[in-house]
Order: structure tokens, then C-alpha cells, then sequence
């Protein structure tokens, strides 16, 4: 379903996206609570827990923070990409032999982006366009011509299937900070004008550009001041009657939270697990519905489709605004 490929979230230790680079200060913006105080007392908080599965959640939510403390995360995750790369080498290899017209980014920017399996890569992705695509028609109606920004849009997972459903005549963008990802995008995925954008919240395109822009999984790696700022950027460029839709943890990851950061997220606070480069996929923020209601607005919210409690991994939820419409 639309969720589950939406997610690109591990439940593990590791999740993300890569995409905006910068050292996280460890200030605390008012709203938003930073786990940046690694201490006993994350330690003392698993002994609270009687529930064998919630303690687990607990011990992964811990060692990703002496992780952190540590300044090892980036070198965790490094590992944990190569343990991917080898695990599934196999089938990958099959998947390029049946597949050879198929445009595979390198390993890394896939692992980034998604997870390092060929096969849901692409056709997951192209699952996930679709299903997109349909939300769409519900909020603007069936439309012609219209003007698409895929913010953060990696090796171009999605936005690369996207004409397939909705028709040749619109006009496709895709803005990344990734030097790399972009490069590969200009020189492997035709018909769609790819862009380098910076960490400061600033986009080359004129206001009211853009019918439809969508980013999938983008604020979940930025810091509080970047929400903000990239949140006005969007709505900049954003045509009147357009629609904005965002994924983001909300509160199907409460699960995964530690007490503190519970409590902060309950009462509406945006929780930021940092030390680690801004933007990269260790760097992880959880918005509560409250939080991101207050984001949005002066947008109109249309759709929050709220990612319900499973034994599996947390999905994200997805988040529709308009702007201008009542």
C-alpha cells in the first residue's frame, strides 16, 4: 500500500534519506526538543519497561543515541549499508540481467534514498507514483499540463515514473541538495529538469511555480529552523489552488520513542535525534499531527492520512495542503 511504500524508513537503528548536509548544532528551538543529552539517565529509563517488545524498541532507541554521543553513527550505518550491498548481491545481480534497460543509480545513492534492493526499488516506486498520482486526481481534479516539483527527489525513484500516469504534457521537476544524486538524474532520466538545490531553504524558480509539489520523507531529516524556513520556501512557490503533500513520523513512532522524547512529542513538540550531519538518513525528526497542523498553516490541510499502529516497522504519515482553498 501507499504507506508502506512511502515509508523508506528502518525501524532498526537507521532510517532516512540523504539529502541536506550540515553539523546539528545542539541549541533547542522553542517547539522542538533535541535529544542531545546522552547520559545515565537513557539507561535508567529501561529499566521502567515490563513489556519484553517495548524494551527492545527502548534498547535500539538507546544504542542509536550512545551511537550518537559517540560521534559512530555515520560509521554504523556505513556498516550497516556494506552488510546490505552483501545480503542482497544475489538477487540485485538477477534483477540487472532480466532488467537491462532499467537505470540503477549507484548502490549507495539507492541505499539513501530507499533500500539497497533492485527490485523494490524500481517497481515499489513505480507502485508508489501511481498511488500518488490517485490522490492527486481526489484533490485537484483530473487536470492537464500541470507543473510537478519533486522536493528532495533523490536518484529520482518516483518522479521518473511519473509521466506514465499522468500524461505526457506535464512538466516534471525534481530539486535535491545532492551533488551526486542530481548528477546521475541529468545524465540518466530524460524529460525532467533537474535542479542543485542548497541547505538554505531557497529554490530557483519564481513565485507560484508549481501545481503539485510533493516531498516524501524530506522533513524527517531537517532541524527545527529548517522546517520553518523550507516550509515558506514551499508555499512560495506553490500556485494558488496547488497542493502541497508531505510524509513525515508522526505518531505511529511513538513506539520507538524514548519516555523523554514521548513526552515531548505528546505535548505537540517537534523531537530531534541529532549529532550527526543535518539532512543524512541518521538524522531523524518526529512531528506530532499538532506540530504539523501549526507548520502548514496558512494552508489549507485537505488530507491527513494518519499511519496506524502495526507490529512492523512504523509507517509515515501523509499530509495534503492547498493553497487558497477552502
Amino acid at each position: 500500500g501507499l504507506r508502506s511504500h512511502h515509508s523508506k524508513i528502518n525501524f532498526w537503528l537507521f532510517r532516512g534519506d540523504s539529502r541536506i548536509q550540515r553539523k546539528e548544532n545542539s541549541k533547542t528551538s522553542r517547539g522542538c526538543h533535541h535529544s542531545g543529552h546522552y547520559n545515565t539517565q537513557i539507561l535508567q529509563e529501561l529499566l521502567t519497561f515490563t513489556n519484553s517488545k517495548t524494551a527492545i524498541m527502548s534498547i535500539r532507541a538507546t544504542i542509536s543515541h550512545l551511537l550518537r554521543a559517540t560521534g559512530l553513527m555515520h560509521t554504523a550505518d556505513l556498516l550497516r549499508y556494506r552488510s546490505q550491498q552483501l545480503k542482497n548481491l544475489g538477487r540485485n545481480q538477477l534483477f540487472k540481467k532480466q532488467n537491462p534497460e532499467v537505470a540503477l543509480p549507484p548502490d549507495y545513492l539507492i541505499y539513501e534514498s530507499f533500500q539497497l534492493d533492485y527490485k523494490k526499488y524500481y517497481h515499489d516506486s513505480q507502485e508508489t507514483a501511481r498511488e500518488m498520482t490517485e490522490l492527486f486526481r481526489q484533490v485537484i481534479g483530473p487536470r492537464g499540463g500541470l507543473r510537478i516539483l519533486d522536493w528532495g527527489c533523490g536518484p529520482g525513484r518516483i518522479i521518473r515514473h511519473m509521466k506514465h500516469y499522468l500524461g505526457s504534457d506535464c512538466k516534471l521537476y525534481g530539486t535535491d541538495y545532492n551533488r551526486e544524486t542530481i548528477k546521475w538524474c541529468k545524465d540518466n532520466l530524460h524529460d525532467i529538469e533537474f535542479n542543485l538545490n542548497t541547505l538554505e531553504p531557497k529554490l530557483p524558480y519564481a513565485d507560484n511555480s508549481f501545481d503539485i509539489i510533493y516531498g516524501i520523507s524530506i522533513f524527517t531529516h531537517l532541524s527545527a529552523d529548517m522546517h520553518d524556513g523550507w516550509m515558506n520556501e514551499l508555499k512560495r512557490v506553490l500556485a494558488p489552488g496547488g497542493m502541497l503533500y508531505l510524509t513525515c513520523q508522526g505518531n505511529a513512532f511513538k513506539k520507538i520513542l524514548t519516555p523523554v522524547e514521548r513526552g515531548h512529542f505528546e505535548r505537540g513538540e517537534l523531537v530531534i535525534r541529532g549529532n550527526v550531519t543535518e539532512g543524512h538518513r541518521t538524522y531523524s525528526a518526529f512531528q506530532p499531527p499538532r506540530f504539523m497542523e501549526n507548520l502548514f498553516a496558512p494552508l489549507s490541510v485537505v488530507k491527513h492520512i494518519e499511519a496506524t499502529e502495526s507490529d512492523s516497522k512504523p509507517l509515515q504519515d501523509i499530509w495534503i495542503a492547498c493553497k487558497g482553498c477552502r
